[in-house]
């Protein structure tokens, strides 16, 4: 019995390595090689240790390889090797895998070769979602970003002209050329400031406090524009994921899109702890939820059902049964969308047809329940 199950579970493990998502065992692997980098630059901590730590590393190194193979032959099998191999995850994969090795082979220290490791830190970025946001923000706002990169090169470059004209009689050491000039364009332009180079004379101070202020207005606007794009985005997703929920509702299936976006304005969000009861039976209920996040129990007459996120409950509130029948709480921490009832009736009075689509589930709700 043993060997089958361990066939099993090395074929799922192989399985997942080849999909496109970190394993929890290359999260392990990533995190280890990291921590280890930090003795591994202390003399002292490496001479007591540099057993476990070579151990461990080249564990990591293992694995990194095996993963790196896992992949290469699921790209072969799917006849999309080149484009895996040139791909970042591929480049990636490939820099892990190989980096390391080719330094030991070279000859290089073992200390140094091994913090060629920090390569592996590189594997999380393709799974973490917000970069992936950040990607769509920095392609779609790439005009305006570009115009303000532009402007901070022309501002970089006029200050440092203008404060080696102005400071390089005086201070002909550290304003003697304009390559010299501009780290203290630079520094000062980013707001950093590290005072190690300032000027002296009274029209380079002027210089200085003018390329200050520009310096505010130009990472203002880097960030105002980052900001809107990324509120533009959530908006965007949210009202995607939102569009997705109220589309499975029944009697909202068979509207148009109109009508659809009408509903997903009207919703309002409810974050919701663990264990907190929305419903309670029999009281009067005046508006219908949508599980955005989390899971909700419903705790019917000798049986409890639990439903998750995309599922909808309370909607008899909105075709004329408002006693509610049933006690329903969260399980976990929840995000709901809420229906009003005064909304839902604005939404007929803009849409007609949906008042049919309501007295037909209304009539087939009621046939259910004798």
């Amino acid at each position: 019995m043993s060997k089958p199950l361990e066939s099993t579970a090395l074929a799922q493990f192989v399985t997942a390595t080849a999909g496109r998502n970190m394993t929890k065992a290359a999260y392990v692997a990533v995190v280890t090689s990291v921590v280890l980098m930090i003795p591994l630059s202390i003399d002292s901590a490496y001479d007591a240790l540099h057993f476990w730590i070579n151990a461990l590393l080249f564990a990591c190194l293992v694995f990194f390889i095996f993963e790196w193979v896992v992949r290469l032959r699921q790209a072969v099998l799917g006849q999309r090797v080149v484009p895996y191999l040139l791909s970042v995850r591929g480049i990636v994969d490939a820099a892990g895998a190989i980096a390391v090795p080719l330094a030991l082979a070279l000859g290089t220290n073992p200390k140094t070769a091994w913090l060629l490791g920090v390569l592996w830190l590189l594997k999380v970025i393709p799974g973490i979602r917000g970069l992936r946001q950040l990607r769509r923000v920095l392609v779609q706002e790439s005009g305006p970003l570009l115009s303000v990169l532009v402007i901070f090169l022309m501002v970089l470059f006029l200050a440092s002209v203008a404060v080696y004209f102005l400071e390089r009689d005086v201070q002909p050491a550290t304003f003697g050329s304009i390559p010299a000039a501009l780290w203290w364009a630079v520094a000062t332009l980013t707001t950093t400031g590290y005072g190690d180079v300032v000027p002296i004379t009274p029209l380079g101070r002027m210089v200085a406090a003018f390329v200050m202020i520009c310096g505010l207005g130009v990472f203002g606007l880097w960030t105002g524009i980052l900001a809107t794009g990324f509120a533009a985005e959530t908006r965007r997703d949210n009202f995607l994921k939102t569009w997705e929920s109220v589309s499975k509702v029944p009697f909202f299936a068979a509207l148009g899109p109109a009508a659809i976006a009408d509903v997903t304005h009207m919703l309002r969000t409810m974050d919701l702890p663990a264990r907190t009861l929305i419903i309670r039976k029999g009281q009067v209920g005046d508006c219908m939820y949508f599980i955005a996040t989390g899971e909700v129990e419903v705790d019917l007459p000798g049986k409890k059902v639990r439903l998750g996120e995309g599922a909808f409950f309370g909607e008899m509130a909105l075709l004329g049964n408002n006693l509610r029948s049933a006690n329903i709480s969260t399980t976990r921490v929840s995000k709901l969308l809420v229906l009003d009832l005064v909304d839902f009736r604005v939404l007929m009075a803009r849409h007609p047809d949906l008042s049919q689509t309501i007295d037909a589930e209304a009539r087939r709700r009621e046939l259910e329940n004798k």
